[in-house]
């Protein structure tokens, strides 16, 4: 996945790949490329926090976060391929720089820069990504429901999250909005369960 940083092509690729699938006509070049890069944000992001609040919901050894250290297939629509290596063990209380550094952060970074995305924006696609890891957990698991909600508490309680409010669970909201709402056409608009311009029930 180091590739993504180091090789222009290799994310513009991806970003483009995301855009021609959000396009209700196939043209990548309907979606204004910030959307598609905030999209293959979160989609990047989540894949690499799911299974690592998972892991350490049970106790397990978390994988190396480095993104030498993670091969992935380059598939959209669904969970993609991802190959890692072992991590000393951080039991149920991971450190957010293990899972929010190198990986995460490297990968905020750049395509904050690259494609004008507000970092406020990407670090709320993580912090979406953190509660919607705790949620989905707990929904198939129920026996740990505490413990995932506390991995992913622990996740949000680095300052890179301040700003995010919410506590986890299913009523979290975003402060943010990963600007997918821009796809739809008013009076319509399409948002996820999380985000900040949801009206509330």
């Amino acid at each position: 996945m180091r590739e993504l940083t180091e090789d222009p092509a290799v994310l513009e690729r991806r970003v483009r790949a995301v855009s021609a699938a959000l396009s209700p006509d196939g043209d990548p070049a309907q979606v204004e490329p910030r959307v598609a890069a905030s999209t293959t944000h979160l989609g990047l992001v989540a894949r690499l926090i799911a299974p690592t609040v998972a892991v350490a919901a049970l106790g397990g050894a978390p994988f190396d976060q480095r993104l030498d250290e993670l091969w992935w297939q380059d598939r959209l629509g669904g969970p993609y391929p991802l190959s890692v290596a072992a991590a000393p063990a951080m039991g149920s209380n991971p450190g957010t720089e293990l899972v929010l550094g190198d990986g995460v952060g490297v990968l905020t970074t750049l395509i904050a820069e690259r494609y004008r995305v507000s970092p406020r924006v990407l670090w709320g696609n993580t912090a979406s990504a953190i509660n919607s890891a705790a949620v989905q957990i707990a929904r198939q698991q129920p026996d740990l429901t505490q413990r995932s909600r506390f991995v992913a508490q622990a996740l949000l309680s680095d300052p890179r999250l301040a700003h995010e409010p919410g506590t986890v669970g299913p009523e979290f909201r975003r402060a943010s909005c990963c600007l997918i709402h821009r796809l739809s056409a008013p009076p319509a608009r399409a948002v996820c369960g999380d985000c900040v311009l949801l009206v509330a029930r």
